[in-house]
């Protein structure tokens, strides 16, 4: 087990004997702190550019609707592929040299994208690309929890959590100031300079010596199996994927149909739509923050379940509003828990789970949850057809009460436990 400094403030490279963790070198904390949070930007900002150019990509190519939204689709599978595939390679070759797989992969196929001349080649890339996003979050996050402090893990995590935030709204910044100009194909490689920019900072970045120590282990155990070891791993397992799943199709389900909501119930234009949009993602912003400040301060546990309540409450108030005023504002609350919660995964799973499983960890529960989330917004436009909007994301309110008891009932507190 490793040692951990609780009462330092300073994220600084130190000593081995010292207590704390530091990154193999000179390099400090703050670099693969940056690495995690460009990396995930990166996602963001890559998936919100598709959509905007799904219009554009199906005039010009002939592609049907069905062909256009099978590209996000395919996106998202490559992404669960490659989480999965490229967090168990990290455990084994290092965090640093597997993201620099993954960025140099999707950097290539997303680059690809721009010559595409129809709808089968294009799928490819957009499938390859995806595989590449894939390994960003889980192990852009055990790269940079296991270099900073035990005291510091909770906004640490946040602060990556926040990284898809800031690309998507990077992405609703440059898209409609480019596209007009250099067309869907050149924004194909606009998205090459973010992928450029975490490669070199990359190259900047040593591995963490809590990882290069784990490596040194004559016999390890194959990163999956460790995730269900035993009875009470599997119980931690099995709770983190339903928050997973739950987060993920609580934020999917509300951000895809959200717009059409607004439109259909209340007579919102696009700009409106917009404007929710943006101060919603503000609100998630704040909440991810927030999560993290207090995950550090009060615990992880009780952290997640104040936020629960928090979106099961406003999930549902906001069903109720009808006033512009009114839905500005509850969007603005409801993204913030709804969302918020995207502070704290990264920690959890972190302390949950040794090193040498950390970044599959962190990958393959987060894509079982992804994937799930993905019947997010199929669920909820089933239920607008049968019933109502309102009445859809009122029973999407319902999930969190299965977040809140899976909180309660199958994750422990471990805030500022010594990393295995």
């Amino acid at each position: 087990m490793t040692s951990y400094k609780q009462d330092s403030a300073e994220p600084l490279d130190v000593p081995a004997n010292s207590g704390a963790p530091c990154v193999v070198g000179t390099h400090s904390p703050v670099r693969a702190l940056i690495a995690a949070v460009s990396g995930y930007a990166m996602d963001g900002f890559d998936l919100l550019i598709l959509g905007f150019m799904l219009n554009l990509i199906s005039a010009d190519l002939g592609l049907t609707s069905s062909q256009a939204g099978s590209l996000v689709t395919w996106t998202l599978t490559g992404g669960v592929v490659g989480g999965v595939g490229f967090g168990i390679l990290s455990d084994y070759l290092g965090r640093v040299r597997v993201l620099t797989y993954t960025i140099l992969l999707f950097a290539l196929f997303t680059g690809l994208c721009a010559l595409a001349t129809g709808y089968g080649d294009l799928l490819v890339y957009r499938f390859i690309a995806g595989v590449g996003l894939g390994g960003e979050f889980g192990i852009g996050m055990a790269l940079a929890i296991e270099a900073w402090p035990a005291d510091q893990r909770g906004r640490v995590s946040s602060y990556v959590g926040m990284g898809w935030q800031l690309g998507v709204l990077a992405a609703a910044v440059v898209t409609p100031l480019l596209l007009p100009h250099i067309g869907w194909r050149g924004m194909f490689v606009v998205g090459l300079f973010p992928a450029v920019g975490s490669f070199v900072i990359r190259k900047a970045i040593g591995e963490s010596e809590l990882f290069v120590r784990t490596q040194a282990a004559k016999k390890r155990e194959f990163p999956i199996k460790t995730l269900f070891r035993d009875k009470s791993t599997t119980k931690h397992s099995i709770g983190v994927i339903i928050l997973c799943s739950v987060q993920n199709f609580g934020y999917y389900g509300l951000i895809v149909w959200m717009p059409a909501y607004l439109s259909k119930m209340f007579g919102y234009t696009l700009t409106k739509s917009a404007i929710w949009t943006g101060a919603s993602i503000l609100g998630m912003l704040a909440g991810i923050w927030i999560f993290g400040q207090l995950s550090d301060r009060i615990g992880r546990k009780p952290t997640f379940i104040g936020y629960q309540v928090g979106a099961l409450i406003m999930v549902f108030v906001y069903s109720t509003l009808s006033t512009p005023n009114a839905l500005l504002i509850g969007g603005i609350f409801m993204g913030l828990f709804v969302n918020g919660m995207m502070g704290g995964y990264g920690a959890l799973m972190a302390e949950l789970y040794p090193t040498h499983a950390r970044s599959t960890a962190q990958n393959v529960l987060w894509s079982i949850g992804r994937a799930v989330g993905g019947f997010g917004p199929l669920a909820i436009g089933a239920l607008a057809t049968h019933y109502s909007f309102g009445t859809a994301i009122a029973l999407l309110a319902s999930i969190y009460i299965l977040d809140l008891l899976a909180t309660l009932f199958l994750i422990p507190e471990l805030r500022g436990v010594a990393l295995e």
